[in-house]
């Protein structure tokens, strides 16, 4: 394979897709190991040259290693784009995915806590009154608040934050601004936060990351991980317990309450209203369980 093939791709991805730096990481991983499967199995190094058959029997091969259809997908979809980029360019004289059936995923729900849950959370006196304690109600109301994703949440800056104004803009996918709402509550953990911080390590520097460890190093995602981990184990029993359920949840509440599925797709940054949509299914499920407890013919 030219040598220039995949770098020229990873680079029209993040220069003109402009992609995340964890899915520039994750393509790149996808296309070595469909090299490397290339170089074992049929004895070719260069992409350009595989089929549509190599394709499906590298699929086979990770369903039988126990790879999860949704990983195999995303593998798969990395693959369209790579070679829709070579056809682009003239490198291939068709789309050898276009031959390639994705394995279809099992659809499941999004889990989220219960609006319960949530509420005991904050009314609990579960979070000490220093620095961590603030710091971590913080992230928590934070990502309630706003629905966020935890990378955008560990690049909040203090300029990015209007507490008179009630908002705060995110940087998202594909680098793409937005500014969302965020309540009182929030507001309150924010500030008692910042007098924290300030308290122990002087001044907020405007642009630098807000969220911070007890060194004043920026946190990384494990940290966030593990904080939020530890509060939802005090309140929940459901299996997942991650920053991205406290995303889930905030879109399910909303819909639950009343708000239109437009509005949510702006707040979380979808870039389709398809992939807001599945939280409609969570609601109907809370629709037919609330009908099966009242009507009298169930």
């Amino acid at each position: 394979m030219p040598a220039n093939a995949v770098a020229q791709f990873m680079d029209y991805l993040r220069y003109e897709k402009r992609m995340s730096p964890n899915t520039l990481i994750a393509y790149q991983n996808d296309l070595e190991q469909f090299e490397t499967y290339l170089q074992t199995a049929f004895q070719e190094s260069d992409l350009l040259k595989s089929d549509a058959v190599m394709v499906r029997t590298w699929i086979v091969t990770m369903m039988e290693e126990g790879i999860t259809t949704r990983s195999i997908n995303r593998k798969i979809s990395c693959l369209k784009s790579f070679f829709n980029y070579q056809l682009k360019m003239g490198k291939v004289p068709h789309n050898i995915m276009r031959e390639v059936v994705s394995p279809k995923v099992s659809k499941r729900l999004p889990q989220y806590v219960s609006e319960e849950s949530m509420s005991r959370l904050f009314s609990s006196n579960l979070f000490s009154d220093d620095f961590e304690g603030r710091r971590d109600q913080s992230i928590i109301e934070l990502f309630y608040a706003t629905g966020m994703r935890l990378s955008e949440l560990l690049n909040i800056k203090p300029i990015d934050i209007d507490l008179n104004e009630l908002v705060v803009k995110v940087l998202g996918k594909r680098s793409k601004e937005r500014i969302v709402p965020i309540n009182h509550a929030a507001k309150i953990a924010l500030e008692k936060y910042f007098s924290s911080y300030e308290e122990k390590f002087g001044k907020l520097n405007e642009k630098n990351c807000i969220f911070v460890s007890t060194k004043n190093n920026k946190l990384n995602p494990k940290d966030v991980y593990t904080i939020v981990r530890k509060y939802l184990d005090m309140v929940t029993t459901i299996d997942k317990r991650s920053p991205h359920v406290l995303r889930h949840t905030f879109a399910t509440h909303l819909l639950n309450n009343g708000a239109e599925i437009e509005a949510i797709k702006e707040i979380l940054g979808h870039s389709s209203l398809a992939a807001t949509q599945i939280y409609t299914h969570n609601s109907i499920e809370k629709l037919k369980n609330i009908y099966k407890q009242a009507h009298p013919r169930v």
